[in-house]
């Protein structure tokens, strides 16, 4: 299987010390930098800049035949989007402001311990990756969509807010950083998830873990695996699914449900980047890129102390909330029609014929369980659907046992909507406005209105009979 490189453009060291190229190229490999050109020739430089996409120099400056801080000119000037990072012997701090005003993004000295010159240069990777994500974010807000819309096919949308975060998701899907995709239950956050694999261009697969329910322990050894002998019963090593994820992607969902105890363990694994598995003192690199989801608002759990403040830094670097279902009730005609053609499908039926009301019924509900819960709606339809055209009676019950088509924002147990006026309408006025909303709500339509109000057609009728006489 081919193996996915960090980062994802090349970086290029260039030094005439090959002894020292050999050691940055395996201090950086322990970090998990593997996208390593060297040169120990300067003067090759210019044209491996023009034949390759680097993004990254590493550059000594005491080198033969063209001096580093000639390089450094010349790269500002015919490559301005490729960062330097100077790499060198000398320690002289005029040196050092000489090739940040020349442009180079960080100055370190060789004989700075390992860990600092790694640091720097992560760094460096890390706000290249940054600059390149705003540019991609930026263009495809402009853009107004996906450039490559089949990677969301399985989400069926003709919702702008939908097409907005399909755009965002396809800027950040080539980022090593996490992703926090946030949303009711139902409104397909896996989907959304599946679809950034899909286009990251990662070689391993995705793998999906629930995090709802997972002590601390079984975390812990689903993620990292265990050595042989590292518990009663442990007579075998057993991978994680970090490894089973490995040059892929790891999707945790429902994020919010984990133990504290756990979240520490998930923090050090994207801090450090490593995990040992348990019972093993040998750290394995992280080669998997992480996306999280939650149904949960992380800031009301941070509050309470049930979620690390730390932890949802780390997570929410790239971020997106999938709208409930109630906020593009536009998308509810298109979602009914490809879910009648799945289930009849699945069922061995003709696509049945569906009534104009059906679509007005629906979009007064509220759908709390969102786009899961219409799908279920239409299938049990469907299942005893026998005439030509589909009844309207399945959905009316469905809704009626949620408690009837709920408010987009329902009131609390108490409230009473006439509480907050000076001056209260008379029982007359009260029953012609509530009247004169259930038609609205209900697209003109009698039969829904009275849905909505609890009442017969008829007795609707007769009222609005009523109404209309002098």
């Amino acid at each position: 299987m081919t193996t996915a490189s960090y980062p994802s453009f090349p970086i290029l060291a260039v030094d005439d010390e090959p002894a020292w190229l050999r050691s940055l190229r395996v201090a950086l490999g322990r970090a998990g930098v593997d996208h390593l050109v060297t040169c120990q020739d300067a003067r090759e430089v210019p044209a491996l800049l023009a034949s390759r996409p680097f993004g990254l120099v590493l550059l000594d400056l005491n080198m033969p035949h063209l001096s580093g801080e000639e390089l450094l000119s010349r790269i500002a000037a015919e490559h301005p989007e490729v960062a330097v990072v100077v790499i060198s012997g000398m320690n002289q701090i005029e040196t050092a402001v000489r090739c940040v005003k020349l442009g180079a993004l960080e100055y370190f000295v060789k004989t700075q311990e390992e860990d600092r010159l790694v640091a720097g240069v992560l760094r460096a990777i890390r706000t290249i990756e940054l600059e390149r994500e705003n540019r991609e974010i930026a263009s495809r807000v402009l853009s107004g969509g996906p450039r490559h819309p089949e990677a969301f096919e399985a989400i069926v949308t003709r919702d702008r807010g939908m097409l907005a975060v399909f755009a965002y998701v396809e800027a950040v899907a080539r980022s090593s950083q996490p992703l926090l995709v946030q949303g009711e239950s139902g409104v397909g956050k896996e989907l959304v998830a599946r679809a950034a694999h899909a286009l990251s261009g990662r070689p391993g697969p995705l793998v999906a873990v629930n995090a709802a329910g997972l002590d601390d322990a079984v975390f812990a050894d689903t993620l990292f695996g265990h050595a042989r002998g590292a518990f009663t019963g442990a007579e075998q090593a057993r991978p994680g699914m970090i490894d089973a994820a490995a040059d892929g992607t790891l999707f945790l969902d429902e994020i919010g449900d984990l133990a504290v105890p756990s979240q520490v363990k998930l923090l050090r694994l994207l801090q450090e980047g490593e995990y040992f598995p348990l019972g093993s003192d040998r750290p394995k690199r992280l080669r998997a890129r992480i996306i999280v989801a939650t149904h949960h608002d992380l800031a009301a759990r941070q509050a309470t102390g049930a979620f690390r403040r730390d932890l949802y830094y780390r997570l929410a670097t790239h971020q997106v909330r999938i709208p409930a279902l109630r906020e593009r009730k536009g998308d509810i005609p298109v979602l009914l029609d490809h879910f009648l053609e799945v289930a009849a499908r699945e069922l061995g039926k003709k696509t049945p014929t569906v009534p104009r009301e059906l679509a007005v019924l629906l979009s007064t509900y509220a759908f709390p369980g969102n786009v899961r819960e219409l799908r279920s709606m239409v299938h049990d339809a469907v299942s005893v659907h026998r005439e030509r055209i589909l009844s309207m009676e399945t959905f009316a019950r469905a809704i009626g046992r949620s408690g009837g088509a709920a408010a987009e924002h329902p009131a609390a147990p108490g409230d009473n909507p006439f509480h907050v006026l000076d001056q209260l309408p008379t029982i007359k006025e009260a029953v012609e406005q509530l009247v004169e909303e259930a038609l609205a709500r209900g697209g003109g339509n009698q039969t829904i209105a009275a849905r909505l109000l609890g009442i017969t057609q008829s007795a609707l009728s007769k009222r609005l009979k009523a109404a209309r006489e002098p």
